[in-house]
């Protein structure tokens, strides 16, 4: 379902990662601060918006309606980097969302819903 040929072969397995992210971090988490699996592949496909603006554009589009929680708080980050109003139009969409969402920042976790980090999205907080 996710991902396409071999050009975007390292897409498609980010991709694949990202749709099934069980916890959202940006960064290095815990005392060594170690990458998740779902932080490396959000990496490498924010590094493929320059080299393939509109493949990645219609990942995240599958990802945002057939990801799991993590995977379409990915999607909508992701959308905003490559165009900020479809973007702003995920966040909006996911305002209603009630999945619980784990995250991480450093050593803490947390845990809020889809529709209230959307909200948190939107209006900055």
């Amino acid at each position: 379902m996710f991902g396409r040929g071999k050009k975007g072969s390292g897409l498609a397995a980010a991709i694949a990662r990202l749709a099934d992210a069980g916890t959202v971090a940006f960064g290095g988490v815990g005392l060594a601060g170690s990458l998740l699996p779902e932080t490396e592949a959000y990496q490498r496909v924010a590094a493929a918006i320059a080299e393939q603006p509109d493949e990645v554009r219609e990942q995240l589009h599958r990802l945002l309606s057939a990801g799991a929680p993590a995977g379409r708080v990915y999607a909508a980050t992701l959308l905003e980097q490559l165009d900020p109003a479809a973007g702003r139009a995920a966040w909006t969409a996911l305002r209603g969302d009630p999945a619980e969402l784990p995250t991480m920042t450093g050593c803490v976790m947390g845990t809020t819903t889809v529709g209230e980090y959307a909200v948190e999205r939107l209006t900055g907080a």
